[in-house]
């Protein structure tokens, strides 16, 4: 099973949540982004997301000025994180159940992000798909149920 790691983006752009929408904006045109991570304030502290459809819903929509909104205002956080060892089927499956399109790779640090975009793109599921089963047995290779047992 591919794992995140293997399909993720390792070049992530990323923002204070200190700084205004407008240079949100400015940074995801410059870099042809759709999201930008937002950076943790202390050690402790969340990551977050802003994405273009909460600049245009929370921001545009309301006539708002993104020279004004910050965008720890606007941000999804805490945002859903992936670890780098999840196979990718699970992070389909945890964007499917969450109806998120992206999100950081972390394992005690940034390492990428991940999107669909990757998952469709660079995912081996076309290929070489598996069913729920086959993913249990590949995690759980052990369990009595995953063993072929031989006459």
């Amino acid at each position: 099973m591919m794992k995140a790691e293997e399909i993720m983006t390792t070049e992530v752009v990323t923002i204070s949540g200190s700084a205004t929408v407008a240079e949100a904006v400015k940074l995801m045109k410059d870099h042809k982004l759709r999201s930008l991570v937002v950076e943790p304030r202390t050690e402790n502290d969340p990551y977050g997301m802003v994405t273009e459809t909460d600049i245009v819903y929370k921001v545009g929509a309301y006539g708002n000025d993104p020279k004004q909104v910050r965008v720890y205002e606007i941000m999804t956080k805490p945002c859903i994180v992936v670890n780098p060892e999840l196979g990718v089927e699970y992070v389909a499956r945890l964007f499917a159940n969450t109806r998120v399109r992206r999100a950081p790779v972390i394992k005690g640090k940034l390492l990428g992000i991940i999107s669909i975009t990757d998952i469709l793109r660079k995912g081996d599921f076309v290929e070489n798909p598996k069913s729920n089963f086959a993913m249990y047995c590949e995690e759980f290779p052990n369990a009595p149920e995953a063993r072929i047992y031989e006459d």
